[in-house]
């Protein structure tokens, strides 16, 4: 059924279950007064992200209660099709390595563009008004899909072939990992902090076992390592 909160003030929010797309939801949560979650399983490697996502979500209720009001329902969208039509590390059991291209070979090509055109399709559906993303090019991994200018291209392209006004945020896109994690703490408190790095899960080979003062993970991936740097920056700039 199309939600009826068809206004300025409804967003939905790309959300894997991981650190950035958590930080995003608490932040459009503080922001719009009705607010939606989208996951996509696209046979990716870590799929843990798929089965902490649930957990994430209620926690996230329980920690605030303007937030259990504003946030909505939850859609996961099935595009295994991904994988199938793909051969990267995030969707086959392959060594992380640099590509000849310069890109590392856990880009997903064209992930985030059909990522945004099946959220926005949801989101005209429902009657939500502003897509929010973790994408961010200041601390990641290099990937041409997260960069500003293609997520404006994209904002402009989406409306154009739907005859919308849907606005693209990007909260994260222009400060660093330590920054992140400062910005959750200025959302949530240490309790949300907290929950960030018990509840969520970012590590590119989905382990889980040990728990690290950053969180869970390998430790040795790209994911793994940006969190971890980010997490000792931000406990360091705060003890500066």
């Amino acid at each position: 059924m199309k939600n009826t909160t068809n206004t300025p003030e409804s967003a939905l929010v790309l959300f894997s279950g991981g650190q950035d797309s958590t930080t995003c939801l608490a932040w459009a949560l503080a922001r719009y007064a009705h607010v939606e979650t989208i996951g996509f399983d696209y046979g990716q490697r870590h799929a843990i992200e798929l089965a902490v996502r649930p957990t994430v979500l209620q926690k996230m209720r329980a920690l605030k209660p303007e937030w259990n009001e504003r946030l909505g329902d939850d859609h996961m969208i099935d595009l295994s099709l991904i994988a199938k039509i793909s051969d990267t590390a995030l969707t086959q059991d392959v060594e992380i390595a640099m590509q000849e291209n310069g890109l590392p070979n856990t880009f997903v090509p064209g992930r985030n563009l059909l990522f945004m055109t099946v959220a926005a399709t949801v989101a005209y559906r429902r009657g939500l008004t502003v897509l929010v993303g973790g994408m961010c090019e200041t601390d990641f991994s290099g990937y041409p899909d997260c960069r500003d200018d293609t997520m404006k291209a994209l904002q402009v392209t989406l409306n154009l072939g739907m005859a919308t006004r849907l606005k693209v945020e990007t909260p994260l896109m222009w400060i660093d990992k330590a920054q992140t994690w400062t910005l959750a703490e200025n959302l949530g408190g240490r309790p949300f902090i907290d929950l960030i790095r018990q509840e969520t899960h970012t590590c590119y080979l989905g382990e889980r076992g040990a728990l690290h003062d950053w969180g869970y993970g390998c430790g040795t991936c790209p994911a793994c390592a940006l969190r971890a740097r980010g997490y000792g920056n931000f406990v360091t700039g705060k003890s500066a």
